[in-house]
């Protein structure tokens, strides 16, 4: 989706030469889609410059965008405890979104998420790929059909190839998975536990991918 006069891009608001610091802090005068009229703040990733792995959602959540961090919530909780029994440090894991700022519908008193648009992905783009040139991770994760599509392509079907390694151009490996808020959807206990079983799964395949690479 090309894009739009409503959707210039975040290119123009990204620091010359960023660092993570620079990167959090220009991010809030961000003005690249209309996502910022609504939300509170923008919301980039945190964990440590050096993280060998990046894990990266859609979006922030209700919480997260109150709060100014990724994976705050019921879907955070979900990503560490799939960490913890995959084997890999939380601490060194970088974590961040497609998309910087929330995207919602109001219904009532509440802020129901609502998913962003092709071209809010590809408008949010620069401050991702300013992320991953900073960290430049030995493996990339990207958690459900948002995140999978802003790095593999929007042809990229997440049931057909999630958890098998594939080759981005510029980035190395990247293996795709679903997000953990679609775990916690699972309509009954049993399909949760599969599901969930299967998300540790491919955490170890990132897991293994990045002992290979030591």
């Amino acid at each position: 989706m090309p894009i739009t006069k409503q959707q210039p891009g975040a290119a123009e608001f990204v620091p010359e030469h960023p660092t993570l610091a620079s990167l959090h802090k220009a991010a809030q005068d961000c003005r690249g889609c209309d996502l910022y009229k609504n939300a509170t703040q923008a919301v980039l990733g945190e964990g440590p410059k050096t993280a060998r792995l990046v894990l990266i959602g859609e979006q922030p959540g209700d919480q997260e965008d109150l709060q100014g961090r990724p994976f705050v919530g019921p879907a955070g909780r979900m990503v560490d405890k799939g960490l913890e029994e995959a084997g890999i440090s939380r601490e060194g894991v970088y974590i961040t979104n497609a998309v910087k700022h929330f995207k919602f519908e109001e219904r009532g008193k509440r802020r129901i998420h609502k998913k962003p648009g092709a071209g809010e992905v590809r408008a949010c783009r620069p401050w991702l790929d300013a992320e991953l040139s900073i960290v430049r991770p030995h493996v990339i994760g990207c958690m459900g059909a948002t995140a999978s599509q802003a790095i593999f392509g929007n042809d990229f079907r997440l049931s057909k190839d999630r958890g098998r390694p594939i080759e981005v151009p510029e980035y190395g490996l990247a293996v795709a998975t679903v997000h953990p808020s679609a775990i916690l959807r699972a309509p009954d206990h049993d399909q949760r536990e599969a599901e969930y079983k299967q998300f540790v799964n491919d955490l170890k395949v990132m897991r293994k991918l990045m002992e290979a690479k030591q």
